[in-house]
């Protein structure tokens, strides 16, 4: 049988196998009368894409042209979709048995004793999934596991809508130290400010010093642009001081999440 390097790839890891797979399907299904604007129509190509496949497709011995419109899948044609398939089928078996099995079952912590196969009333709380026998909530689910007060437990079936409100980040600018570093902040407005945030996080050395001025001992100080964003998705509001440096950074990743934030001056007057 005729081969080609990006075969070995599969139609999820190529796209023109990919295209070349619902083109064969398509040749299989109206042979031996083919019509290559019909196949267009149904696979979002255009005709001449659909003819320059098909010309490629007979060059690989996958299709014969038996005359003008006339074309038929050959068994070389016929073993290269079934393989492709197979891939298909084991990838589909994988998501719906490993992926999809794993993200229908959340964790959250139980508030109150839970049994297997309760129904529980899901809420938001200090950035956490939290789950309390009764279905009383406005979004509920069914325990998958039992668990005591303050252990993790499974849940699944999720209906309705956890009620929270998304949480907001307090940026405070920080000069590198060749501007003033840390020295140019006033560190009791910063102790002020985190009075009013529940997490603090710093990005850079220059912050933190400023936050160590200020008196705090920050929660985030590693992976600070992921952790920023993920805390403020999950309702926790965060007083973030950034070396100017990885301010961009910070701020890029919180409007890609759609993270509200401000930009505050903190500087000494």
């Amino acid at each position: 049988m005729a081969s080609n390097g990006d075969e070995e790839f599969g139609v999820l890891r190529s796209k023109r196998n990919a295209t070349r797979y619902q083109i064969l399907v398509e040749i299989a299904e109206r042979q031996p009368a083919v019509n290559q604007q019909e196949i267009a129509d149904a696979i979002g190509i255009t005709a001449q894409a659909v003819s320059d496949y098909l010309q490629d497709l007979v060059e690989q011995d996958y299709v014969v042209k038996h005359g003008r419109g006339r074309y038929e899948v050959t068994k070389e044609g016929v073993d290269w979709l079934i393989s492709q398939t197979d891939e298909l089928r084991t990838f589909v078996e994988h998501v719906a048995e490993d992926v999809i099995g794993q993200v229908d079952v959340e964790t959250a912590l139980a508030t109150t004793r839970v049994s297997e196969g309760e129904t529980v009333s899901l809420t938001m709380r200090d950035g956490v999934l939290r789950a309390m026998a009764n279905d009383a909530g406005s979004a509920t689910a069914v325990a998958v596991t039992d668990a005591d007060p303050g252990a993790d437990v499974g849940v699944t079936n999720f209906e309705g809508v956890v009620d929270y409100e998304l949480g907001t980040v307090t940026v405070v600018s920080v000069p590198g130290v060749q501007n003033g570093g840390s020295s140019a902040l006033d560190a009791e407005r910063v102790a002020e400010m985190a009075e009013s945030h529940d997490l603090v996080a710093v990005a850079g050395v220059e912050a933190l010093a400023g936050a160590t001025a200020a008196g705090l001992d920050p929660e985030i100080r590693f992976g600070s642009a992921e952790a920023v964003r993920e805390a403020a998705t999950k309702g926790l509001d965060v007083l973030l001081l950034s070396a100017t440096d990885l301010l961009s950074t910070h701020t890029d990743r919180l409007r890609d999440g759609n993270v509200s934030y401000e930009v505050v001056d903190a500087s000494e007057t």
